[in-house]
């Protein structure tokens, strides 16, 4: 699924602090809580969604399942915020792939603050070996797209109406961005983009590419 340049955050939660006993104790509790989060966060968004394409994405229809979500995942961000604040990043001998795939999610809806405050973790918990390089590649490359900044990892994709195709966010110095990728445990750009989007990898291109979103960033500034 190609990503969509769209903000899903409602607003700067930062005060999580009166969310507290669920998200503490012992580990068949947390894994629990974090089935609910899951459940709670993709159950609406799916429903939501098919209601959108039935009735229409500005009907009223969509609009009551949109305000579910978004109260569900006010409530989830929370949780997520109390348990990374609490205890820092699970190991993933406890809660796992999809407990990992759980927290990740949620922190992905959420503002640009709180993104860039869990970032540091999230790395740490990539070279602890207790979460997926891919999962910190697509926050890495997410926020930054989300700020209008060069990608680091190159997983990010747009379309273009002026080529009438799709195309990568333009990376941040192509020529090393296979070293960036190995040093998370990342295999090569050509690689991932063709298995995953079946998109041919041209270094001079992007080379090209990322040269011309620099020099109209500048201009726009």
């Amino acid at each position: 699924m190609f990503f969509v340049l769209a903000s899903c955050a409602q607003g700067n939660k930062e005060s999580p602090s009166h969310v507290k006993d669920e998200t503490t104790g012992n580990e068949p509790q947390l894994i629990k809580v974090l089935d609910t989060i899951w459940n709670t966060e993709q159950e609406p968004i799916r429903l939501r969604d098919s209601i959108g394409k039935v009735y229409g994405f500005e009907s009223e229809e969509f609009q009551k399942q949109n305000a579910i979500y978004h109260r569900n995942h006010t409530l989830n961000e929370q949780k997520i915020q109390t348990i990374l604040d609490n205890q820092g990043w699970p190991e993933r001998s406890l809660i796992g792939e999809q407990g990992n795939l759980t927290i990740c999610n949620v922190l992905q809806h959420s503002s640009i603050t709180i993104r860039k405050r869990y970032l540091p973790m999230m790395r740490q918990a990539v070279r602890d070996k207790n979460l997926s390089p891919r999962l910190l590649a697509r926050a890495e490359d997410r926020l930054a797209t989300d700020r209008g900044d060069l990608q680091i990892y190159g997983g990010q994709m747009k379309y273009y109406p002026e080529t009438k195709c799709f195309n990568i966010w333009p990376v941040y110095d192509p020529v090393n961005i296979d070293k960036r990728r190995a040093e998370i445990g990342l295999g090569p750009i050509e690689e991932f983009l063709k298995t995953r989007f079946d998109f041919e990898w041209d270094l001079e291109e992007q080379i090209r590419r990322s040269e011309e979103f620099e020099k109209n960033k500048i201009q726009v500034k």
